[in-house]
């Protein structure tokens, strides 16, 4: 019996989550709880629908001539793609058997490490591991949870040699600082496997979400970084050896 899925929704034609044009399905449930998180309604894991890996791809393949052509694929990505290992595992092993380029998009609290990590691993192209502080106090007021299971994934990945790129989202007054960005530096330094660091700059997309669904936004009043600031931002981590963008 195929492993069932709960879905929060799909993007048949997404362009920034992994290289080129992709059809991302985002995955319900999420244990993280970022202060600036846009899709504030993905948190719930008994929320969202349910939907079979068949279904899935029957529909990305429709879509297959516009991957192919731009370098594209599909996208397991959330709230957490990681709390259903099992079906993310059969929905890239499917891809793959159709041809299409594999991305996970994941924050990489990992709890337990069952062969099914491995098994999605194993069928995925493009690891995009969100690093979003390197300080363990800081990680704990944004995000809500310790940042020592995604270092311990990120470290993983290094030993298996997963091709990654790293996302690090610049939130000024939290991870905009000169010291935050050479921890994290220094921490992807030697890891050869990953080929760019994305810099994403704070939005405040999110807020109207958060409001929507009753709750106070934790960042009201936080101004997305400057270009300067990215610039900056850009500049330290290239000093550490990897390509950076924004």
């Amino acid at each position: 019996m195929s492993v069932m899925g709960r879905i929060h929704s799909v993007e048949s034609c997404g362009t920034v989550d992994g290289p080129g044009i992709r059809f991302i399905v985002f995955l319900q449930g999420c244990l993280m709880r970022c202060k600036y998180c846009h899709n504030r309604d993905t948190w719930d894991t008994h929320q969202g629908r349910q939907a079979s890996v068949d279904e899935l791809i029957g529909e990305a393949v429709t879509y297959r001539h516009f991957m192919k052509a731009s370098g594209g694929g599909v996208t397991a990505s959330g709230g957490e793609a990681m709390l259903q290992p099992e079906f993310v595992r059969d929905f890239f092993s499917a891809a793959k058997q159709k041809g299409l380029h594999t991305c996970l998009d994941t924050n990489g609290y990992i709890r337990k490490y069952t062969p099914a990590i491995d098994e999605v691993l194993d069928n995925t192209d493009l690891v995009m591991l969100d690093l979003k502080q390197l300080n363990d106090e800081v990680h704990q007021d944004l995000i809500g949870v310790s940042n020592k299971r995604t270092l311990d994934f990120a470290r993983y990945l290094h030993e298996r040699g997963q091709k990654t790129w790293i996302r690090y989202v610049v939130v000024p007054g939290y991870s905009d600082d000169e010291l935050s960005v050479r921890k994290l530096g220094a921490f992807i330094e030697m890891m050869d496997n990953i080929e760019k660091v994305e810099l994403l700059p704070y939005h405040k997309l999110g807020e109207h979400k958060w409001e929507t669904l009753g709750y106070d936004y934790p960042l009201k009043g936080v101004e997305p970084p400057s270009r300067e600031t990215m610039e900056r931002i850009k500049n330290i981590i290239e000093g550490y050896g990897h390509q950076a963008v924004y």
